[in-house]
């Protein structure tokens, strides 16, 4: 146990930085498996019937609630257990988070086994979101401490890596379905358990290898006072139940609710959206999208949500934080305003070119968030904060879908529009929920300094 401490991660004078970043990303390429879990919903539909669906097998309905479950454990546990992974450092919270995740595949391969679905909804939704909360904020506060010269680009390098883990994992998980499959089974039960064995070697990796700085520490040639001259960051620590009584932390978590709620709807319908927009009733046979071609733009949407936050979050290092979030909302209201003409033109170039944008802001808005957190409050709780404010993660990943889910199926069966008819409403919703991201954006100022506790130092 000794070795899991936070005293046994203290990194030895001379220590390479730069070897952190290795830790993070095995982390987060594990956990954003999250994002590719869908490959298995169909499959999981199938358990007894093989190639079709029986009486007794799951329906899509009752699978869903895996997903939502997982993100809702995912900000929960971040919220709850980010003041003790503060405390006992990372590695001892990434050991733990690579038991839960893991752990998480090898209860749901024996919950598929039995055919019991409480035990996918425990294993997959309960223990697997708490270790993607606590695989989540442990390497982001680890590598904002490291790099207090260029938090941005630090956090971005890790929350990209939970966004290529979907990329990787969607088809790993295909290969290795079709490579268990066979008369009796549809290989989905063996792959959770070779995916819980492969996710169970990185991540323990991660923690490992991951180091803090020792107290005192900063870059060669860093003076953190000439920052503070140019930007909006303080000098000072603010605790975590001191950041929670602030406004200006619910000032930031409705800019990232605001920012999530209107990216993931559009993700969880990308798909479904081009191909109705751009059908063969409206655009004509030789324009029209079909399931294949939409494939292909839910995995360009996947490469700039990636891009994004490194780019993004790397780029807000140089023009600030709050400048950095006033492009994501202003250039996002322009675009989600422009989608429904784009889609009466028919210019599916400018379509796509729209939505990658958003995307990217989108992934941009992970990735920034935590260095903002760090600019307003110090890094001595920033992983702790950051965990609260994931909280607004899951209001989003439920407000985004059912806005545009329930507003879809209203224009569809009430109004009787047609399907390419029934988003525009929708764009114009999302354009409004971004104006009020954009206020609370602009609300955001500088901690009063009554609320700050300690010198900064790196921690």
């Amino acid at each position: 146990m000794n070795f899991l401490s936070r005293e046994s991660t203290i990194a030895p004078e001379g220590f390479n930085r730069w070897k952190v970043p290795i830790a993070a990303l095995c982390m987060h390429l594990s956990i954003g498996q999250i994002y590719a879990f869908s490959v298995f919903n169909q499959p999981l539909t199938k358990i007894i019937g093989i190639n079709e669906s029986f009486q007794n097998d799951w329906s899509l309905t009752q699978l869903g609630w895996i997903f939502s479950l997982a993100l809702f454990f995912l900000g929960a546990s971040a919220a709850v257990f980010g003041k003790w992974m503060e405390r006992v450092g990372p590695r001892l919270a990434m050991f733990v988070a690579a038991l839960c995740f893991s752990g998480g595949f090898f209860i749901s391969a024996v919950g598929i086994y039995l055919h019991q679905l409480w035990m996918l909804y425990l294993g997959s939704g309960v223990l697997g979101g708490i270790g993607l909360g606590l695989g989540y904020i442990s390497p982001v506060s680890t590598l904002i401490k490291w790099f207090p010269d260029r938090p941005g680009m630090a956090t971005g390098m890790a929350i990209m890596g939970f966004g290529g883990g979907g990329m990787i994992a969607s088809p790993v998980s295909v290969y290795l379905m079709d490579l268990f499959s066979s008369e009796t089974s549809n290989g989905v039960a063996a792959t959770f358990l070779v995916m819980g064995f492969i996710y169970l070697v990185l991540m323990l990796l991660g923690s490992v290898l991951v180091r803090v700085p020792a107290d005192g520490w900063l870059p060669k040639g860093f003076d953190p006072t000439k920052v503070v001259q140019k930007k909006m960051v303080t000098q000072n620590h603010v605790l975590v139940d001191d950041a929670v009584k602030t406004k200006q932390f619910y000032f930031l978590f409705g800019v990232l609710m605001l920012n999530v709620t209107a990216g993931i709807g559009v993700l969880g319908q990308a798909s479904v959206m081009i191909q109705e927009l751009f059908s063969v009733d409206s655009v004509g046979a030789a324009n029209a999208i079909d399931a294949h071609e939409a494939a292909g733009f839910v995995m360009l949407l996947s490469l700039f949500n990636m891009a994004g936050r490194f780019f993004w979050s790397t780029l807000s290092d140089y023009l600030g934080r709050k400048n950095t979030y006033i492009i994501f909302f202003s250039l996002g209201i322009v675009l989600y305003a422009s989608i429904p003409s784009i889609g009466h033109a028919g210019s599916i170039v400018a379509f796509i070119a729209a939505f990658a944008i958003i995307i990217s802001m989108y992934g941009g808005g992970f990735a920034t968030i935590p260095a903002y957190l760090r600019d307003l409050y110090g890094t001595k709780n920033v992983g702790a904060i950051h965990g609260r404010l994931l909280l607004a993660w899951s209001a989003a990943a439920i407000a985004g879908p059912v806005l545009i889910n329930y507003m879809r199926q209203y224009q569809l069966e009430v109004k009787g529009l047609p399907p390419a008819e029934v988003y525009s409403i929708t764009m114009y919703i999302m354009a409004g929920v971004l104006f009020i991201g954009l206020i609370c954006n602009l609300m955001v100022t500088a901690v009063e300094k009554n609320k700050t506790s300690t010198k900064l130092v790196a921690q």
